[in-house]
């Protein structure tokens, strides 16, 4: 019988992986949705960390940064990706929404499908929310559509999204399209504020997934799990 070895993404950190049922199999449509403020993008900085740092080559989109500020940020993590960046392992592309008014959302699809068939593993999009916001609510499913299509091909699609920007009858779709899907949120605990992560769902995961963990977003060490006990106070 053929032996067929599927390859995880990772953060760089085991024990995020771990709550992440192992890590996320590569070709998956994965979602990574929740409030503002609540870690979605360093959580994807650090799934891009990862997965640069195990041999992968990225495109990331971003309607939040330029690639000085998206460098800089970075590096207050101490994540440090001018090298990856220097020899080409990874494009950043500054989305100016604004400019494009309706066709927001099918430049950006024209440009991820352009970057999958042009060699990239992954498709970073940090954030989706920017370029839908006056799409109607089938061109927000088109995406994910077109972007699981790709996924067929061996490409793995990470998407941004704030939970706001559509309905839940909308959200409810677009996770059944999705192989992974991370919803983080932040919660009051006394007197702070905690960041949580709920996986909902990784289809092929190493392990058993539906955990939630807390975590911290340190100055120069990044994302940080906080035990529950901690968290809780």
């Amino acid at each position: 019988m053929e032996n067929h070895t599927v390859r995880f993404i990772s953060t760089g950190s085991e024990e995020i992986d771990d709550k992440m049922g192992g890590g996320i199999p590569v070709g998956s449509l994965v979602l990574i949705e929740g409030s503002s403020h609540s870690g979605k993008s360093v959580l994807a900085q650090q799934m891009m960390w990862g997965s640069l740092y195990d041999g992968f080559r990225l495109a990331y989109f971003t309607t939040e940064n330029t690639v000085a500020s998206l460098v800089r940020q970075m590096q207050s993590l101490n994540i440090d990706i001018v090298d990856f960046l220097l020899l080409r392992r990874l494009m950043v592309f500054p989305m100016q929404v604004a400019r494009l008014q309706g066709r927001a959302v099918k430049m950006l699809l024209k440009a991820v499908s352009d970057q999958a068939t042009q060699g990239f593993d992954m498709i970073f999009v940090d954030a989706l929310t920017p370029c839908i916001g006056s799409s109607p609510p089938e061109e927000s499913l088109s995406y994910f559509e077109s972007c699981k299509r790709l996924c067929a091909d061996g490409a793995t699609f990470v998407t941004v999204l704030h939970s706001h920007a559509v309905s839940q009858d909308l959200l409810i779709r677009i996770t059944s399209l999705c192989d992974a899907h991370l919803r983080l949120r932040t919660d009051a605990v006394g007197d702070k504020l905690v960041k949580t992560m709920e996986v909902a769902k990784v289809r092929g995961a190493r392990k058993n997934t539906g955990k939630i963990v807390s975590f911290e977003v340190e100055p120069g060490l990044g994302m940080r799990v906080v035990p529950i006990s901690k968290a809780q106070g």
